[in-house]
């Protein structure tokens, strides 16, 4: 998990919000406002202000107009494999790690694989009869 996770606002431009994550090797990043988690921007979020902007010959807009509002959010105490399901159920690459109300990290689908190859190495291989 990220702890204190790269934060966008959803008055920056999309632009920014895009420059953001290439620069930091991200698949999106929670929106905060005023201290309350208010979304998640995306690369495929990203890409539609893009189209967007394309499309109809304008500006490419702010993260507002693009993130996703209803977020999926991750408690703090969840386990290795209930996060695994919640990837794997409402397929997102990155999920915000919550404790109450509180943003506390962001947890990406690599953590996950990390944690599950980390605790595969550490276990004995189970022998097989032919």
């Amino acid at each position: 998990m990220i702890r204190d996770p790269f934060l966008l606002s959803p008055s920056m431009s999309v632009t920014d919000a895009i420059a953001v994550l290439l620069a930091q090797g991200l698949a999106g990043a929670p929106v905060v406002e005023q201290g309350r988690l208010v979304g998640m921007f995306s690369e495929s979020d990203g890409l539609k202000g893009a189209l967007d902007a394309g499309y109809h010959q304008t500006g490419i807009g702010l993260v507002a107009d693009y993130m996703s509002r209803e977020v999926n959010r991750l408690d703090c105490h969840a386990t290795v494999q209930e996060a695994a399901e919640m990837f794997l159920r409402n397929h997102r690459r990155c999920l915000p790690v919550v404790d109450g109300q509180r943003l506390v990290g962001q947890l990406s689908r690599c953590d996950i694989l990390r944690a599950v190859s980390a605790r595969a190495e550490s276990m004995p291989l189970e022998q097989t009869s032919n």
